[in-house]
């Protein structure tokens, strides 16, 4: 069962959004921040951005590849 699976997500906010977009920036100039964290956080938005949009087919897809790319990350550690 996934995890997020019978949870109801909310929309994010304009400020988590913000704030991903931030980190992953200083991720590629910088390095900072763990890339798979990252991607786990970039799939999380984007399937609550997809909860909030039912009728949002592709908006859907995009949210599947982003968890499937996530999770594939993770089980490399």
């Amino acid at each position: 069962m996934p995890e997020n699976e019978g949870v109801t997500l909310s929309r994010p906010s304009i400020s988590k959004v913000s704030a991903l977009i931030a980190d992953l920036s200083d991720h590629r100039k910088f390095g900072v921040g763990n890339y798979r964290e990252l991607m786990s956080r970039k799939a999380d938005l984007l399937e609550r951005i997809a909860a909030d949009r039912p009728g949002d087919t592709e908006g859907a897809e995009v949210a599947a590849a982003a968890r499937a790319r996530a999770d594939e990350l993770k089980s490399t550690d």
